[in-house]
């Protein structure tokens, strides 16, 4: 059984993401969102409101930060969200947050934050139902006890929270369930005959090409 809930931003949990841009006059401007996304890669896109004062400075300095939240940081990160720029100009400075500038983009990082994406302005999405920021992606910063040997980060030692949309909590990163390209190798194999099967079978249809693959010869 299932039970209809209507239409709800259902995607979740959500990243608690930190954006950061500096304001006309120097000072740090910084926000708290959640919908955001990654795009070819080397790309961040935020669908944040327009108004905001962080949007503004974006727009104005062609570049900003995103930094991912972590528990310790926890009570700072959600003040950045439930207080607006425009109406408390010193927001920053009364989280009792602190940055820096950056070494690649004109903008600010903040400390405290365990890993940090720093972005260029690359396009502005405007239209009828939604507005967008998309950025690319100079440089990530981590801090040196999350790298691991491997010179990757190791998500279970940065302790980052999550934002559930359903319940309005922020949520622990859990244990690692599985490995991706890898949990799903042993269903894949038993179904390799059957994959053949299909190519074979779509290759002996007029105006379609053989694929190849099959018995291993790819």
């Amino acid at each position: 059984m299932k039970t209809d809930l209507g239409p709800l931003p259902a995607i979740c949990p959500m990243p608690v993401l930190i954006v950061a841009a500096y304001g006309g006059n120097g000072t740090v401007d910084a926000m708290n969102a959640a919908w955001g996304t990654i795009s070819q890669m080397d790309k961040i896109v935020l669908m944040i409101d327009e108004d905001h004062k962080t949007t503004q400075s974006i727009l104005d300095r062609k570049a900003f930060t995103v930094s991912l939240a972590d528990r310790k940081n926890l009570v700072p990160a959600d003040y950045l969200g439930m207080v607006s720029g425009n109406r408390v100009p010193d927001k920053f400075v009364r989280s009792g947050l602190h940055a820096v500038r950056s070494e690649h983009v004109n903008a600010p990082v903040i400390s405290e934050f365990p890993i940090t994406m720093e972005c260029e302005l690359a396009e502005v999405v405007r239209t009828q139902t939604m507005f967008a920021v998309v950025g690319k992606i100079v440089n990530v910063l981590a801090d040196d006890r999350i790298v691991g040997e491997n010179g990757k980060i190791d998500i279970s030692e940065a302790d980052l929270i999550l934002f559930d949309q359903f319940g309005w909590n922020y949520n622990a990163i859990g244990e690692k369930a599985g490995k991706a390209g890898q949990a799903g190798k042993e269903l894949r194999r038993s179904h390799r005959g059957q994959e053949c099967w299909h190519r074979v079978s779509s290759a002996s249809r007029p105006g379609t090409d053989p694929s190849p693959g099959c018995g291993g010869r790819r």
